[in-house]
């Protein structure tokens, strides 16, 4: 039995319950063309329960600062890091399962899995990378002190974990919130969105705030490794 993919002609936020109704119904009836599962591709660099724990320690708890003077200008994004690809679109075909891409590295087809949500979708335009430390979130923990180079960097890092294809109204409604307000709807993604957090905060030397790392703190309690 072959299922339908979301339609663009309906409204996204009818495409996402959609998305998530024929998700769960996949995983439980082996229909074919809308999956649970994950793609093989996933954001580098997630560190251990044991490391996130340390790491997580090390981290200073301070105030959160003002976000007096932010743009999303002084992170430039999306960048060009192969050929006529983007950061955007490296992430695309990174998390994405069967993505084809155009001769200007547009996504013309493919599948993904938000992890956040646990909805799949065949249509890039549904799509969001998010920045797990929200550009905003950063610019209070101590980015706004960095150079624009820096920041450059910080908002293109497909080095670490801070990058990744998600469900773009589940990123729009977590905006720049901190864990302490927002987490993964999808509660068994709760352990690894934490891990993603605390290192991208640790090896970019942001800071936190006492709620925050309380937030993390009980993430990660749920970690089995």
């Amino acid at each position: 039995m072959r299922v339908t993919p979301v339609s663009a002609r309906f409204p996204r936020a009818t495409r996402h319950a959609v998305a998530v109704v024929l998700a769960a119904l996949a995983a439980g009836t082996g229909l074919v063309g809308v999956s649970a599962q994950p793609a093989s591709a996933a954001p580098p660099g997630i560190p251990s329960k044991a490391t996130a724990q340390s790491q997580l320690s090390a981290l200073t708890v301070a105030a959160q600062g003002s976000t007096s003077g932010y743009s999303r200008d002084l992170f430039p994004h999306w960048i060009t890091i192969s050929g006529s690809c983007n950061t955007r679109e490296q992430v695309l075909k990174r998390d994405g399962t069967s993505v084809v891409v155009n001769s200007s590295c547009a996504a013309t087809s493919g599948r993904w899995y938000s992890p956040y949500d646990g909805a799949t979708w065949t249509a890039a335009s549904d799509v969001d990378i998010d920045h797990v430390v929200p550009l905003a979130e950063a610019w209070r923990s101590g980015a706004n002190s960095w150079t624009t180079s820096r920041r450059q960097s910080f908002a293109n890092d497909l080095t670490r974990p801070q990058l990744i294809a998600v469900t773009d109204n589940v990123n729009q409604s977590k905006g720049d919130q901190d864990p302490s307000t927002w987490q993964p709807p999808l509660s068994s993604y709760r352990c690894t969105y934490s891990k993603m957090w605390i290192t991208v905060k640790y090896n970019w030397g942001l800071t936190l705030q006492s709620s925050e790392k309380s937030a993390l703190q009980s993430m990660l309690n749920t970690c089995s490794s």
